[in-house]
């Protein structure tokens, strides 16, 4: 199994006139291995998961797949509220030969705990794949109680959680119940400093997506314990993690990604392309990065 750590970007999914621009999603993955990002989540939510229908959100997986060749590991969102229809991506994933798949939470039909257990249970013994937990409180309003996620990790194929609670204590938590193997992936950028500090070993990330380099940097110095070096990649980074959530964060990533020529700044309904006083912050914010400009 390939090591899921360091700085993994939500990889955004890019569309060209109502379609998945593919020539563009290649040099995304390429882009990506070449600047250092250490994995890529594919169809995640910043991939725009819920605006694609399950036969692209497939196809997309399996792209991600053959363009990364191997050279970085794959993480399949596969999530869904939908135990059946979480299993069948996830199944799909695995067919596309992807390394692990990212499981969000069920959103909005809020599950108790026991119903967590049996939903991710299913997920787990349906397939060989990896998983790691997406935990996400403040958009799904459920949460996975470090008790419920102890029980999960004894599992052999739970191998680890992307955590969104912004709670560094719940880190230790974690760390304490499920074990030191257990991988912790920070959701929040701005928070992954310190989520490291507590016991993380990476950030699957919305920032990467415009700045991989430096956000690779940053992991690299932060999990090497070199905290001083870490804080000033922290400190040139943190003008853009503020400006990417000043409106929904694919939305965001896009606008930037077309500045730097990447892929157009589409996104698909109901996101709106960004107001002109959004984009003229986000122009700030990458010029003070030093990738813009």
């Amino acid at each position: 199994m390939p090591e899921f750590k360091g700085s993994i970007p939500a990889l955004v999914t890019p569309f060209k006139s109502g379609e998945v621009d593919w020539d563009a999603l290649a040099r995304l993955v390429d882009w990506h291995v070449r600047q250092g990002s250490d994995g890529l989540v594919a169809v995640g939510t910043t991939g725009e998961s819920p605006t694609l229908p399950k036969d692209e959100h497939k196809q997309v997986i399996r792209k991600v797949v053959e363009l990364a060749a191997g050279r970085i590991p794959v993480i399949a969102g596969t999530g869904s509220n939908s135990t059946a229809q979480s299993l069948d991506m996830l199944q799909a994933a695995e067919s596309a030969g992807a390394d692990a798949a990212l499981i969000v939470t069920p959103y909005y039909n809020k599950p108790n705990q026991a119903g967590l257990l049996a939903h991710y249970k299913v997920l787990h013994d349906g397939s060989t794949l990896p998983i790691i937990l997406y935990n996400i409180p403040g958009r799904c309003l459920i949460d996975i109680e470090p008790e419920t996620m102890a029980e999960m990790a004894s599992w052999p194929r739970i191998i680890g959680v992307k955590d969104a609670t912004g709670s560094m204590e719940r880190v230790s938590a974690q760390r304490a119940l499920c074990g030191k193997d257990f991988i912790q992936l920070s959701a929040e950028d701005v928070a992954a400093l310190g989520f490291n500090a507590h016991g993380g070993v990476g950030c699957i990330s919305v920032t990467a997506n415009v700045a991989p380099r430096l956000c690779a940097e940053f992991q690299r110095a932060s999990l090497a314990g070199d905290f001083e070096l870490a804080r000033d990649c922290q400190d040139r980074l943190l003008p853009l993690h503020k400006a990417l959530f000043l409106e929904p964060p694919a939305a965001c990533a896009k606008y930037a990604l077309s500045r730097l020529g990447l892929c157009t700044d589409e996104v698909r309904s109901p996101l709106t392309t960004l107001a002109d006083e959004t984009r003229q912050a986000l122009d700030r914010a990458m010029e003070a990065v030093g990738i813009l400009g």
